[in-house]
């Protein structure tokens, strides 16, 4: 979830979610439901630091010129 959008709710609204959301799974669901969007946030944030980095990396390996990439690609093999 965003800060912005839950900085636009109130607590009275945060209360009526979370009954609205215990009316529909029951208490039994809400812990697992809860433990699997974690998963999948941790795993969303994961995935694009790693795509971050990916794309850093290839504008790093752009910006030094090629006699130094190689060396730097020689480095790695060792």
């Amino acid at each position: 979830m965003s800060v912005g959008i839950i900085s636009g709710l109130g607590w009275q609204e945060l209360i009526i979610v979370l009954l609205i959301a215990l009316l529909l799974f029951g208490a039994k669901r809400l812990p697992e439901i809860a433990r699997s969007m974690g998963k999948s946030m941790k795993e969303f944030k994961d995935a694009t630091k790693g795509l971050a980095d990916d794309v850093k990396s290839g504008l790093d390996d752009e910006a030094t010129p090629p006699s130094q990439q190689s060396t730097a690609a020689e480095r790695k093999d060792e």
